[in-house]
């Protein structure tokens, strides 16, 4: 073997020549076995793997961090402030990548957007936000009054000197944390006796002061009690019977010395909600037919049911006691023999959805109440009574005028 064959042969493992040079590919040499495009023995070990057919690939230099003399050691480390750390590559996926990225918000699939904090809609700006209930009664409906101007008005009309803050008074109310109602004040949402006020420095009497939050009516009366009592049938809408019949007074536990009153009635073959408050300014509202108040129903009756009929109702039919109508007519469900009917009224007559059916002639086989102005049911169980949340409170009172 020649000597430039012993020089580049692999059992020359130290890769020196008999000058004591190195011939390590890498290097700049060119002599014999030890080029780039022969023996790849050094670097295939470190690289590669030995023996591997793959070619070699000099390895990319590595990037030297600079390190401040003055700086403390811990922080040289990484130990020390996060902007002395060496930048880590973030695992996230681009926004572009992520599944249904491409897809119209609100559709199937579709990622859900989450609201950012204090923006107008998130649970922290809202009136009452943390609260369970209420959260999706939809807009304010009231009956048209007059309005206090849109802008600033002057403290000495409404500022009381020996009052609360009204920031104060609505966190206490639980409309939300005092910073949020003072930004409240600040953006021309809060209206204290039917005028915007948007200075922080005014002070209100909590208990003559009426006051609205985006058109929501605050109940700052704490001995006020409004509920919701799911009826079930076979009930009497009274508080006592003579006769001796179930009635609303066997299913509170806990009257706590309260008198209620029950708003408007259902005969006893009817279900669903009833209104209980010992407000009785609220209950003089929600029956009196000037403020017309929707109420919504479930009626079931026998099918099939022909077409028209839900025309007739809504432009109106004659009763005994004068002409009566409803305000929309949905059919809801269809099987053999039997239809679900969702009807909206706002009359106050006796039994008038059981009339009406049977002016037509389709008399009710079941009737349910679900609906009572801005007040539903859901998913209550029947013969049970819950405590309305305060944002449930406050569009009550709002949809008539409170």
């Amino acid at each position: 073997m020649t000597q430039a064959g012993r020089q580049g042969s692999p059992r020359n493992s130290s890769g020196r020549n008999s000058s004591g040079h190195n011939n390590t590919p890498g290097r700049g040499t060119s002599q014999g076995g030890a080029s780039a495009g022969g023996f790849r023995g050094g670097s295939a070990k470190r690289g590669a793997g030995f023996g591997s057919d793959r070619p070699h690939r000099a390895p990319k230099p590595r990037e030297e961090r600079f390190i401040d003399p003055d700086q403390a050691p811990e922080a040289r480390t990484g130990g020390g402030a996060p902007e002395a750390r060496a930048a880590k590559p973030s695992s996230r996926k681009p926004a572009a990548r992520k599944p249904g990225a491409k897809k119209v918000p609100g559709t199937p699939g579709a990622p859900k957007q989450k609201p950012r904090t204090g923006a107008p809609g998130a649970a922290a700006s809202r009136a009452f936000g943390s609260e369970r209930f209420g959260q999706n009664l939809g807009p304010i409906r009231k009956p048209s009054r007059r309005k206090g101007p849109r802008g600033d008005v002057p403290q000495s009309e409404l500022h009381d000197a020996d009052g609360v803050r009204l920031q104060k008074v609505m966190a206490s109310a639980g409309v939300a944390s005092r910073r949020v109602c003072e930004e409240m004040i600040a953006e021309g949402r809060v209206e204290v006796d039917g005028q915007v006020v948007t200075e922080l420095g005014v002070r209100v009497d909590p208990k003559t002061a009426v006051i609205h939050v985006d058109g929501i009516r605050i109940q700052l009366d704490e001995n006020m009690v409004y509920m919701v009592f799911n009826k079930p049938k076979g009930v009497v809408s009274t508080m006592e019977d003579p006769e001796g019949r179930p009635c609303i007074s066997d299913f509170l536990r806990n009257q706590h010395g309260e008198r209620l009153f029950h708003v408007g009635r259902l005969d006893v073959a009817t279900e669903g909600l009833l209104l209980l408050t010992n407000d009785g300014e609220l209950a003089n509202r929600l029956t009196h037919p000037s403020y017309e108040v929707p109420k919504t129903y479930l009626v079931q009756v026998r099918g099939p049911f022909p077409q028209g009929i839900g025309a007739q109702l809504k432009q109106g039919v004659e009763l005994e006691d004068g002409f009566a109508s409803v305000d929309s007519f949905r059919l809801v469900d269809s099987t053999p023999g039997h239809v679900l009917i969702e009807v909206v009224l706002h009359s106050g007559k006796n039994r008038i959805v059981r009339r009406l059916f049977d002016a037509v002639g389709f008399p009710v086989l079941r009737l349910v109440r679900v609906k009572v102005g801005p007040i539903g049911l859901g998913d209550q169980r029947q013969g049970s009574i819950r405590n309305l949340g305060k944002q449930e409170v406050g569009h009550l009172l709002a949809s008539v005028g409170l």
